[in-house]
């Protein structure tokens, strides 16, 4: 059982580390502007899913491969790189589709949801951040370590709806008033297109 001291002071880290402006948040902000709250709600349930992984991950000590093996962490960031780069392109070829059709292209919530996984499993940074996060709140006396790291990773994600839920509501409701300008909608996913090739471009350079 973690202390109620331990648990609060992880907690508030966790609040300010997922309010850091990162991929994952820059992600919910994007689709959030575009597609509305409810869409910004559906990608932060599919990153927290992949934070699910990633927290399993580390209490079975698997993300130690991503953290030895060169191969492995470099083959995990180009599919994720890749997948940013492909969500660019859609990006960039609706925004050209509404200029043409003047339609608002609507993306299923399941389909963000998936976004979310993809997006969140595929950064190997994710594992490895929690690799080194999560047992420095855990102490062998207090029992199993696998235990207390699966009870930080539900408070880190909890932590993490809170954050990314606001920047859902805050951005899909901005989002809603510019999606009535056709022009605004072009510029919104042009942008969205800039954003996911710099992350796959952040994504290609980091190093384990």
């Amino acid at each position: 059982m973690l202390p109620i001291d331990t648990l609060a002071s992880f907690f508030a880290a966790s609040l300010l580390l997922a309010a850091a402006p990162g991929p994952d948040n820059i992600f919910v902000l994007t689709q959030s502007a575009l597609q509305g709250p409810r869409a910004g709600v559906a990608v932060t349930i599919g990153l927290c899913s992949g934070l699910v992984v990633h927290t399993t991950a580390v209490a079975l000590g698997v993300a130690a491969i991503f953290h030895t093996s060169a191969a492995a962490f470099t083959a995990l960031k180009l599919v994720g790189a890749c997948y940013l780069l492909y969500l660019a392109w859609q990006a960039f070829r609706t925004s050209a589709t509404r200029m043409e059709t003047g339609e608002k292209m609507r993306i299923p919530l399941l389909k963000l949801y998936r976004r979310g996984i993809i997006m969140n499993i595929t950064n190997p940074k994710v594992s490895i951040f929690f690799l080194a996060f999560l047992p420095a709140f855990a102490d062998p006396a207090r029992g199993p370590l696998a235990i207390q790291i699966m009870g930080l990773g539900i408070v880190f994600i909890v932590s993490t709806i809170i954050v990314f839920g606001i920047v859902a509501f805050a951005a899909g409701s901005v989002g809603q008033w510019l999606n009535r300008s056709q022009r605004a909608r072009k510029v919104m996913n042009i942008l969205a297109g800039v954003v996911f090739t710099a992350l796959a471009g952040r994504l290609l350079f980091i190093h384990g």
